[in-house]
């Protein structure tokens, strides 16, 4: 079975961040979000991965390709961003007929993989939310069988979100259900939906069964990214390497501290994420991420995403600034 992975998006709610840096290799409790779901598929035994790239896509490339050498992966360009059902639609000459798991670029959930693996039957993931209007919206039997799909209704008849998890079997007819989309022009709010190929492959006689995920962590914001990074530190346990010489310095649990860091007579955690190679003096830094490369001195810093290369002195505030970036308040 093949992996396809989704990760166009210009991530604009996460600006300026991601005016330099895909919203995919974002970190989040050490690991990038890419990192997260390309992890859990390959543990469960997938070694060939489709990744549909987009905005900054070289980088997403580059870092595959560094991070998991011993991974079978293509990569495929969505130059324009036409919906989840034209950026599968890219793949269909790597795939072929084969089974294949796809995976949303920001979808970071806890289920049973395995499970779903070894099931003979083509699934999808599923999630109880409050407001599912701007979710696809799944309606089951008892059973768990899917008897309709509707992206992002109006008015919702179920409760059940999409997780953007899905795992299709017949992938000869989710390609006809493709071509018939864009034959027929059927777009919701101007895209061509992966959701409105899958209702259609169940006009068609597919069977799809629910799967329910245990955790489904949103990645769309910076308030949701730091509440996912304190959720999946305090679940994980955090990461500080043993060999650290961090001087006058006190760490307060859950930390993720990346190799290479310098950090002295500074107050660390809790719920704090650092990428590798970063400096950090005379500072208090909580409940944030910290990109790779970065100087911070004379800081306080609490609920902030700060992003890579970027360097930070004398100040007492809450920020969101991207990538190579250099700030004085002193």
């Amino acid at each position: 079975m093949k992996a396809v992975i989704p990760v166009a998006g210009a991530g604009t709610k996460l600006r300026p961040l991601t005016y330099t840096q895909p919203k995919a290799l974002i970190p989040i409790a050490g690991k990038t979000i890419l990192s997260h779901i390309v992890d859990q598929l390959s543990e469960a035994g997938i070694t060939e991965f489709i990744f549909i790239v987009g905005y900054l896509g070289e980088k997403i490339q580059d870092y595959v390709k560094q991070t998991y050498p011993h991974l079978t992966t293509h990569f495929v360009f969505q130059n324009e961003r036409q919906g989840t059902g034209h950026a599968v639609e890219l793949t269909k000459q790597i795939i072929g007929n084969e089974p294949i798991f796809v995976a949303l670029g920001d979808t970071m959930c806890e289920f049973d993989i395995k499970e779903i693996m070894e099931s003979p039957i083509s699934m999808i993931g599923v999630k109880k939310v409050d407001d599912p209007r701007n979710f696809g919206v799944a309606s089951m039997d008892e059973e768990g069988f899917i008897e309709q799909l509707v992206e992002k209704p109006a008015i919702p008849k179920s409760n059940m979100a999409l997780v953007g998890l899905y795992k299709i079997i017949e992938t000869d007819i989710l390609f006809q259900c493709l071509t018939q989309l864009f034959v027929e022009n059927i777009t919701t709010r101007g895209e061509y939906n992966l959701t409105d190929a899958l209702a259609c492959m169940l006009q068609k006689g597919t069977r799809f069964k629910s799967f329910k995920v245990a955790n489904w962590y949103d990645c769309g914001k910076k308030e949701s990214i730091l509440e996912t990074n304190a959720t999946l530190l305090k679940k994980m346990g955090g990461n500080v390497p043993e060999a650290h010489d961090y001087k006058d310095t006190i760490i307060i649990h859950p930390v993720s501290i990346a190799e290479g860091c310098t950090i002295s007579n500074t107050i660390i955690g809790p719920n704090v994420a650092i990428g590798p190679n970063t400096t950090i003096s005379q500072s208090i830094i909580r409940d944030s991420i910290i990109g790779g490369f970065t100087h911070l001195h004379e800081v306080v810093l609490d609920n902030s995403l700060i992003g890579s290369d970027a360097s930070v002195k004398g100040l007492s505030r809450s920020l969101n600034i991207g990538d190579n970036t250099e700030i004085d308040f002193g």
